[in-house]
């Protein structure tokens, strides 16, 4: 077998066999295969696509590539969720508690952020001793006990995938559907979870812009899955504005917190309790999704779901007071109020544009190993469809530099504010 010929065979759009496909991952990973090679085939499926068969054994070759995660320990319904990335989405926060409060286990190993994204984990080492990495049998003692447990994912877990992201990140193939959806699921599947909750991010400031691309990446994971003998669903849900306020690692957890108490935002927490519902109704614990978003109402307004996130920090070492309290977080010491210079109706969000400029001030990285500033972020006060008056608050700015002025401007520059009154869809499709 050679790796020119395979890659003639895809240029020409032709089909892949298992074993062409197995030659390639593992000959990329060990490294016999070059990188300028594997980036000539990357490229070629970024052209020719790939055929179902082969998305599949794509998939499995790289989930093969290193360590699966075996979950059989854990007893009851194991249950993870992912997000395809987006500016202000701190959904697991919220979501795992409150499934954990109904004894559906949710064992969820999670990433860190990268460009206009946040990461969950870098969110929840706002809390002062929070552990991310903890040992693999104290994580399942962790899920046994409490339900709930969210660390680090493993060093050894599917390792084509960090080779291969890194690679299509550099060569102009990020995009692609096939190789986004295989990324995503080979990492999901390399862990032993029963059901799988899928959200799809739609809009300017997520990786999918229209909603034909958005439908095919869930149907491709979904496909996947089944082929894979697991549950999945995948909700595709709106990201033309931050979800919620709060962009930042401390502003995202105090929003959590907030909404847990059943003060959160309208908009963020109308989307936990629809994705908990979906989940509550495939785990077969409610009749209809209808009853599980009430059920996920219910463990909200009766604190239970509260007392999860807190029994989760708990057992990973973080300080509870802040839970109680979130007025303990440490924000960022400049707080200034970006306002409107005209009145009018709030037209779009260049919320792409707002994740960035969280991230420059310090809350998220470009390279993975920059350091993050818990403290600082954007707490965005408007949404598309609000009507604003001459000197009404845009958003309110967290920093810790010395001269912000040109990052107000920008901020403030990121909200279109025009004459017509525009509304936008939280959730598109819920794709099974």
């Amino acid at each position: 077998m050679n790796i020119v010929d395979i890659i003639i065979k895809k240029r020409n759009n032709n089909e892949f066999t298992k074993e062409e496909i197995e030659y390639f991952i593992n000959g990329y990973v060990d490294g016999s295969i070059e990188e300028y090679q594997a980036s000539s085939l990357l490229m070629a499926i970024y052209f020719n696509g790939m055929t179902d068969d082969e998305l599949f054994n794509f998939t499995n070759a790289m989930i093969n590539s290193g360590d699966t995660i075996d979950l059989s320990q854990i007893e009851g319904i194991k249950v993870d969720k992912h997000s395809t990335g987006g500016v202000g989405d701190k959904t697991t926060l919220v979501v795992g508690p409150i499934l954990a409060s109904l004894g559906i286990k949710f064992a969820k190993m999670s990433g860190r952020g990268l460009g206009h994204t946040g990461g969950t984990l870098d969110k929840l080492e706002s809390i002062p001793g929070y552990k991310t990495s903890i040992p693999f049998e104290k994580f399942i003692e962790i899920v046994n006990d409490i339900n709930i447990s969210i660390i680090g994912q493993s060093k050894d877990l599917v390792p084509a995938d960090k080779k291969l992201y890194a690679l299509r990140d550099v060569t102009g193939t990020v995009e692609s559907i096939p190789l986004i959806a295989a990324s995503i699921m080979s990492k999901k599947l390399a862990v032993g979870t029963d059901i799988i909750s899928l959200d799809v991010k739609l809009g300017n400031g997520a990786f999918m812009n229209n909603i034909d691309d958005a439908r095919k990446l869930a149907s491709l994971m979904i496909n996947i899955a089944k082929k894979s003998g697991r549950s999945a669903f995948a909700t595709i849900t709106n990201m033309d504005e931050p979800l919620g306020e709060a962009i930042g690692n401390s502003l995202e957890v105090i929003e959590a917190i907030n909404t847990l108490n059943g003060k959160g935002p309208k908009d963020f927490t109308e989307l936990c309790i629809d994705l908990a519902g979906e989940i509550i109704y495939e785990a077969k614990m409610a009749q209809s999704i209808d009853l599980g978003k009430d059920l996920a109402k219910a463990q909200i307004k009766n604190g239970k779901a509260l007392e999860s996130l807190k029994n989760c920090v708990k057992a990973q070492g973080g300080d509870i007071r802040y839970i109680d309290d979130p007025s303990l977080f440490k924000l960022a010491k400049k707080r200034l109020e970006v306002k409107a210079n005209r009145s009018g109706y709030v037209e779009a969000i260049d919320t792409k544009g707002l994740g960035i400029l969280s991230s420059r001030l310090g809350a998220g990285r470009e390279k993975i190993t920059d350091k993050i500033n818990h403290s600082t972020g954007i707490l965005s006060k408007a949404k598309v469809g609000d009507m604003i008056n001459v000197g009404d608050v845009l958003a309110i700015v967290y920093s810790d530099f010395a001269d912000t002025s040109k990052i107000i401007e920008e901020v403030k520059s990121s909200y279109k504010i025009g004459d017509n009154k525009k509304s936008l869809k939280l959730i598109y499709d819920v794709i099974r």
